[in-house]
């Protein structure tokens, strides 16, 4: 099984990231629905997986619901997705290698954001309200149960969870990018994503499934879930940008006296051919 070093993994990313930055519009937004959808169902997975597990299990559940979550990122990497907190790393290091905009940035970002929230909260009310996936026995003190905990943290817990959350899902798109197979992408996905979950860092986009299906079964209100959207949204870019777009920025890409786009001149196209998701 071939993989890249990190080194080309970096020079990977910036491709990809400047790939995703130069989307049209409308491709931004479809992607951006499928990757919100697929994170939902992954969570929506977790949910029926361990709804009726015995109470006894105690974190052994937690984590048989951790190992099947991952399923949504999977989704997303390899069927095609454009998730906000991936691109919170991919498109920040094409813009720190100088090969976007920062309007580029901001547009791809915000447009993310927008499209995930739509797709999570579609899954959240026909599958989990209309369908009555998450209201129903179980299913629903479970989803009511998770969603009370990511609402109980303060501003700072929220914010330092979500910086967590997004070191690992970042890290898992890194490594995803430094596979040249299905099988190795699945492998380099599911570990960091899963271990996020069974420490229970804040994904912001996981958030925009769970709250609003405890909100549509009658459960706290917008206005509670907007007091954890601004923290967890901040501490996932924080994640991403920082711990591992900067970090490999200045490991690899920077260079001193010399500018970052031509460091990506020593990569061939053929891996970055084989590597691109």
């Amino acid at each position: 099984m071939a993989y890249n070093k990190p080194d080309q993994i970096a020079a990977v990313t910036v491709q990809n990231g400047t790939h995703k930055a130069n989307n049209p519009l409308l491709t931004m937004i479809i992607l951006g629905f499928l990757a919100g959808a697929f994170i939902a169902i992954g969570f929506l997975l977790d949910i029926r997986v361990i709804a009726s597990m015995p109470k006894e299990w105690g974190s052994f559940a937690n984590f048989i619901g951790a190992s099947v979550f991952p399923v949504g990122l999977i989704l997303v990497l390899l069927a095609g997705g454009e998730l906000v907190t991936g691109n919170m790393m991919a498109v920040s290091l094409a813009g720190m290698a100088r090969r976007i905009t920062p309007r580029q940035w901001v547009v791809n970002i915000a447009v993310i954001t927008i499209s995930n929230f739509i797709g999570a909260l579609f899954v959240a009310y026909f599958f989990g309200h209309v369908a009555g996936l998450t209201e129903s026995g179980p299913y629903l003190a479970k989803t009511v149960e998770m969603a009370g905990h990511k609402l109980d943290a303060s501003f700072v817990q929220a914010f330092v969870s979500g910086i967590g959350c997004n070191w690992l899902v970042a890290i898992a798109v890194w490594m995803c990018y430094g596979a040249d197979n299905m099988s190795g992408k699945i492998i380099g996905i599911w570990f960091p994503t899963m271990s996020f979950v069974a420490i229970g860092f804040q994904h912001i986009v996981a958030n925009m499934f769970l709250i609003p299906a405890a909100i549509f079964a009658g459960h706290y209100s917008w206005a509670q879930y907007f007091g954890n959207f601004v923290p967890v949204w901040l501490g996932n870019l924080v994640g991403g940008v920082v711990f591992v777009a900067g970090a490999y920025y200045m490991a690899y890409l920077r260079k001193p006296g010399e500018a970052a786009p031509a460091k990506q001149e020593g990569v061939t196209g053929e891996v970055l051919h084989k590597s691109a998701v």
